[in-house]
């Protein structure tokens, strides 16, 4: 999933970044409060990750803003604050986790993570779609307690439309949230197609793929 890490202590932001990418989140970094505002204005992610002591703001501007554009994004304040003001007025506009420094990179991970099942409704620890079960922890997919093997870039895009299950993702949306690239509205993306292409090969080896939607014109979906 895609993450915006808003924070100035560079080398922190360096650490976060390192730990995320290492589990196979895409990210973006902004060191003050300018650019967290453009990136957030700019792009869509799944979290955005705020300090709130930057060098020419508040962070709290940064909540303030992106929640406009990216009204479904996670947002978790990371900050060195720790009064009970600051906790109370991040929770109120719109913040669904607030770290206090230092924290874990762990703990970070497991925060993101129980904010995921909360938001996408992902309770169970293997998700069952038609007759295959996806673990999105162990970036495993089985069929029958087999493993079926996926590229890195293949269970990215399948976990993707599972998580957002039910709703139509375009071609952009896909690429943008997968590969972390911005790309413009008239993008057509041959590549989402041959990955999706190499997905439905490998389930129809073992079942049904029907639920793996093609809606012509604008992108992708998986059915509830």
């Amino acid at each position: 999933m895609k993450v915006l890490i808003v924070e100035d202590e560079k080398t922190l932001a360096y650490e976060m970044e390192a730990f995320l990418k290492k589990n196979f989140y895409v990210c973006d970094l902004a060191h003050s409060l300018k650019s967290g505002l453009e990136k957030a204005e700019l792009n869509q992610y799944d979290y955005i990750l705020i300090d709130l002591s930057l060098p020419d703001g508040d962070g709290l501007e940064v909540l303030k803003s992106a929640r406009k554009s990216n009204p479904d994004a996670a947002y978790i304040i990371i900050t060195a604050r720790t009064n009970l003001k600051d906790r109370v007025s991040g929770l109120d506009l719109g913040a669904d986790d607030y770290l206090a420094k230092p924290f874990y990179l762990l703990e970070l991970k497991s925060r993101m993570l129980a904010i995921a099942r909360r938001k996408f409704n992902i309770a169970e620890k293997l998700i069952q779609v038609g007759q295959f079960q996806v673990d999105i922890q162990k970036r495993q997919v089985l069929f029958e307690e087999s493993e079926i093997e996926f590229s890195r870039k293949e269970f990215d895009l399948l976990s993707y439309l599972l998580i957002h299950r039910g709703r139509v993702l375009t071609r952009v949306q896909l690429s943008e949230h997968i590969w972390g690239t911005f790309v413009n509205d008239d993008y057509d993306s041959n590549y989402i197609d041959a990955h999706i292409k190499n997905i439905r090969k490998k389930l129809n080896a073992r079942a049904s793929s029907e639920w793996l939607e093609t809606v012509r014109g604008v992108g992708y979906r998986i059915k509830k």
